[in-house]
Formats: structure tokens, sequence, C-alpha cells
């Protein structure tokens, strides 16, 4: 079931975001929050930093996993995910390095890099909250269109339009790495609550696919139809094709 909350804009996309997860780790003994990357997360970010310094949230007991990591890439890579989750979020709030976990991207292993990831998760106890964006093909983290849906954390080849939609961040498109490490749909579908982030009217088109098309693993995002509690938050533009809202 995908509950829509459309909101005006981005700005407000990101403190209502915010809100939600802020919930989630006050009401909860030991959190463990599903990360993304990506621009659409960056707002909700910064409004969790701006509450931790006016006092208002607390980050101790947060653990934290995030959906990917190119593979290849060292986690003090500048161009890496781990690299941009301290400096979007960790380093700004009082949340302990050792509850913050990302794919290693150095792991040359790639079966030992996803196994252990699998496991990692698991041992927390699963995923209480699952913070999502969509990809313009409709992936989610780095699951891209396929024949199948993946279960379990794998390595992943970037598609030409995933890897030209991330271009933006490197200094050419030579630079952007061709594989990932990514968290699999079973995996993310196990989480007990998935917030879904869509912000603009480039991504319309797919978010129309997602929730109003049949499921299907070439819309990777689609099978969150099936899920028992998603929280769709999308701004007027990315819903503006959208019939049923």
């Amino acid at each position: 079931m995908i509950q829509i909350v459309k909101v005006k804009d981005y700005a407000t996309l990101s403190k209502k975001a915010a809100m939600y997860i802020a919930a989630e780790i006050v009401q909860r003994e030991k959190p463990v929050l599903g990360l993304a990357t990506g621009s659409t997360p960056v707002g909700t970010y910064q409004v969790l930093r701006e509450l931790y310094q006016e006092g208002k949230l607390d980050f101790t007991a947060v653990r934290s996993v995030n959906l990917d990591e190119y593979r290849g890439l060292a986690p003090e890579d500048s161009h890496s995910y781990r690299y941009f989750m301290n400096q979007e979020l960790f380093h700004h709030v009082n949340i302990a390095k050792e509850n913050t976990h990302v794919p290693d991207g150095s792991l040359s292993d790639a079966q030992e890099a996803c196994e252990s990831y699998e496991r990692l998760i698991q041992s927390l106890g699963g995923i209480h909250l699952q913070i999502l964006g969509l990809g313009h093909d409709g992936h989610i983290g780095f699951n891209e269109p396929s024949d199948s849906f993946p279960a379990k954390t794998h390595c992943v080849q970037l598609t030409e339009e995933t890897i030209s939609a991330n271009q933006r961040f490197f200094n050419s498109k030579d630079e952007v790495p061709r594989e990932a490490y990514t968290m699999g749909i079973g995996t993310i579908m196990q989480a007990e609550k998935i917030l879904l982030l869509v912000s603009g009217r480039d991504k319309a088109a797919i978010l129309k696919k997602v929730l109003e098309g049949p499921v299907s693993p070439e819309v990777p995002a689609s099978i969150l139809q099936f899920h028992k509690n998603v929280i769709l938050i999308a701004d007027e533009d990315a819903l503006s094709k959208c019939s049923s809202v």
C-alpha cells in the first residue's frame, strides 16, 4: 500500500520527510534507518542537521545502513557515498561512526562484500525505516530495470542512463564507476516502513508508472505497490502526470 503525501515544493518535501524520520528516532529505542544518497534527500538531511543543532533531535541511539556504494571507490574518496553521507549528515550530528554503515566499495571480492553487508543488516534486526529516492528509469538503490527482482545485496552493472545521470557528480562521464554494491529489492522490501521521496517534473513520467502501471522488474520501484507500509512524499511537479492524485 502506498500512502501519498502531496506537497507544494521541494523545500516542503524536505521538511515533511525530516519530520517522519525524526519521529522514528524519537519513538524507537534503537532505530535502524536505511539511508539514501543522490540529490533528493539532501534537503532532508539539512533539516535533520538543523533539528540536531537546535537540540530537538538526538542521534545517539541511531544505527544506519546505506542502500549502496560504488564498487572500486574507497570510503575516503570524495565521490564515494560514504563521503557523501559524512558531509551531508554524519559529521554534523552526534551519531557514532561505528553505528553508520555503508557498503565497502574498496572490497574487490564482490560476493564477500555483498554477503557481509546482508549479514550486517540482519544482525541489526532489519531496517525500521528505509528512505528511497527514485531514478529516472525507476531504479531504487542501484537496482536497475531487469527481467527479475534481485533479492539480496548484490553487485550490479550500472546502465548508461544511470551513469549519465550521475555524471554531474564527477569531472567527466569516464570517471563514473560502472559497478556498484546495492541492497536487493528483497532486502528493501523487508523494511518495516518505507519513505519514498520524489521531486521534480522530470520524475513525473516514471512516478506515474510506479504508482499506476503494472508491477514489473522493468520498473523496479513498482514493487513498492506490494509493500504494506510505503509513504510517498512527492511535490506537485512529480505528481503532475498521475491521474489518481
